[in-house]
């Protein structure tokens, strides 16, 4: 049994889509570990459509190309949704599910922030913006590890990058109309990182306060 109480906390979890759609999956003998591997393919179609968008002229090329990352990047997140989903309330969690619910999604963020790096012509950017969200999981997990709770807090939590990148992506469409291509995409990156980094500061400052705390409370 998965171990709940590092489970993200989801609104969208107690919704009666998701439940049916969750069920169906469960019952058309699909892994969780399946739907995990997903999400990193879709993410990999966000990236590469992003990238793609350096590459063409075609004002309607680039705002297709645009929208296919919006959609990716939110069937990434239904990925995330329902992977956990199947597998707790499903009932088909398997031995090495900790491992595929964690690592496909560090891949996926740098496929994503990557491939917008090179939408933008500044990989520097995309790269910064990937190790950033890396960090904030790793500092997340580094808390759970040593016996905390596990701190999803923002303000540039998961859920939070990937609405930004989608939003980013469906205002990018109208760029040629007001903006130079590229712009909102860049904003969107350097909004993540200074995001990221008040995520990671956040979340490092409550893993010290809580160790503290600890202590005193065992010496009293």
């Amino acid at each position: 049994m998965p171990d709940l109480k590092n489970r993200r906390p989801l609104n969208s979890r107690n919704t009666k889509w998701a439940d049916r759609i969750s069920r169906a999956l469960a019952a058309r003998n699909i892994s969780p570990n399946q739907i995990s591997i997903a999400s990193m393919v879709v993410a990999f179609g966000a990236g590469a459509a992003f990238w793609l968008t350096h590459l063409v002229s075609d004002s309607r090329q680039t705002a297709a190309l645009l929208l296919i990352a919006a959609l990716c990047c939110q069937l990434r997140l239904l990925c995330n949704l329902f992977d956990g989903m199947v597998a707790v309330e499903g009932g088909k969690s398997a031995a090495d599910g900790p491992f595929w619910n964690e690592f496909p999604d560090r891949i996926s963020d740098i496929f994503i922030f990557a491939g917008a790096g090179l939408a933008v012509g500044s990989p520097a950017i995309g790269w910064a913006a990937a190790s950033l969200a890396v960090l904030a999981a790793y500092t997340r997990e580094l808390g759970a590890n040593i016996g905390l709770p596990p701190d999803f807090s923002g303000p540039m939590a998961k859920q939070h990058r990937m609405a930004l990148m989608t939003l980013a992506a469906i205002i990018a469409t109208t760029e040629p109309l007001w903006i130079e291509q590229g712009t909102v995409l860049t904003i969107a990156l350097w909004l993540i990182i200074a995001g990221g980094i008040v995520t990671v500061i956040r979340r490092a400052r409550n893993i010290r306060k809580s160790l503290i705390e600890k202590a005193n409370a065992s010496d009293a």
